[in-house]
């Protein structure tokens, strides 16, 4: 007897492959692998509050005449945040109270003469003089002198970044300084447009990005595929040209140049670049200068194991599928797979993007919206055909 279901079974018939599917679920696949943590897991976790921080191995511990007027002195001049319930004594003097400037705990006690502790305004002066790193020197001084501080060495440029000194009400002596901003490794010091006609290229980025160019930006001939030539800090140029070699890449032979030792190279599939060691100065800001560089490769895993090998870069799943930023340098690179050609496409800062993008139509090139998670960008070409974008910044 012939099995029924057997004769109703609707036999397998294999079909093509869908190149559109397929690639759709490789990105899927890659961006599940390669991230470094699940993004459900990762709203989960808590970002440690002040009083969670533990101190670091030295922490100052002061004396003051009125810990609470001094903790409300250090939170709205300092940024201070507070840490904890004060320890109240008997006698209603603050035997313990603590405040966390940044990343460090401040420990402060009201005066105890019976046992030697004094404020310096009680014994005459400060001892000693504590540092306080800050992104705005000026404005924390002015803060400070507002709630009752002394201004004793007014803010001011010196070899060692921006510092002035300030002296609070319970006489501690305040350094309060900014560190000079210096190039980190990675950073693109210096870039290059690769351009079929340089001298035009040079007329048409100079008067669309209103900037003289040359100062961190260039433009040179070159008769392959346009791109934007980047120069990357690396803490030993010599050791990143073997490392450029072993990961599938060409390098030249280190040499001297009065900014530092540089090495000029391509990576394994085809983006020239250049790598600086012994230069300490930033990259470039404000309008006309690099806000990102877009590396576009064929193939997005290879670029992420080459630059995760030369520059030490490790790599997060960027806004957009198919994008990728180094989460050392996800403010200012990002990379992105399956284009037919490599090249690294420059994202320039401007002002207003609107009257740029006007600028650009004037000069000959093409400047259109693009739908992007990377601050609405105006995608444009140059009057040569060049990739570029423009971003407020």
């Amino acid at each position: 007897m012939t099995d029924p279901f057997e004769s109703l079974r609707a036999h397998v018939v294999p079909v093509d492959p869908d190149p559109a599917f397929a690639a759709t679920l490789r990105a899927r696949l890659e961006r599940a692998l390669l991230a470094p943590e699940d993004p459900v897991t990762t709203t989960l976790t808590e970002t440690p509050t002040p009083a969670d921080t533990a101190p670091n191995t030295i922490t100052s511990y002061l004396a003051v005449l009125d810990a609470r007027a001094s903790v409300e002195f250090y939170v709205g001049a300092l940024g201070a945040t507070r840490r904890g319930e004060p320890i109240v004594m008997p006698d209603g003097r603050i035997g313990h109270v603590e405040v966390q400037i940044g990343n460090s705990v401040v420990m402060l006690a009201d005066e105890f003469p019976e046992i030697g502790l004094l404020a310096p305004v009680t014994r005459g002066g400060a001892s000693q003089s504590l540092h306080l790193e800050t992104a705005d020197p000026d404005g924390t001084a002015a803060a400070a002198v507002a709630r009752g501080a002394r201004l004793e060495r007014p803010v001011a440029d010196g070899p060692y970044g921006r510092t002035g000194v300030v002296v609070d009400p319970d006489g501690h002596r305040w350094m309060i300084s900014r560190a000079p901003a210096q190039a980190r490794p990675g950073d693109v010091v210096y870039a290059s447009v690769w351009a079929p006609d340089g001298a035009r290229a040079r007329r048409f980025y100079g008067a669309v990005l209103d900037r003289e160019i040359g100062r961190g930006l260039g433009v040179a001939d070159h008769p392959g595929t346009p791109t934007l030539m980047c120069c990357y800090v690396v803490p030993d140029a010599d050791a990143a040209a073997v490392l450029v070699r072993a990961a599938g890449g060409t390098a030249g032979e280190p040499h001297d140049e009065p900014y530092g030792r540089v090495v000029d190279a391509v990576d394994d599939q085809g983006v020239p670049f250049a790598l600086v060691s012994g230069h300490t100065e930033p990259p470039e800001a404000g309008p006309g200068s690099l806000a990102y560089t877009e590396i576009r490769v064929p193939d997005a895993v290879r670029a992420r194991a080459f630059y995760g090998t030369v520059l030490g870069w490790r790599f997060v799943p960027g806004g957009q599928a198919g994008f990728w930023h180094p989460a050392s340098h996800a403010e200012s690179t990002v990379l992105s797979g399956g284009h037919a050609e490599a090249s690294v496409v420059p994202w320039f800062r401007v002002a207003d993007v609107t009257a740029t993008a006007a600028a650009v139509r004037d000069a000959g090139g093409t400047a259109e919206p693009a739908d992007s998670a990377y601050g609405a960008p105006v995608a444009c070409t140059d009057d040569q055909g060049t990739p570029f974008s423009l971003v407020i910044g």
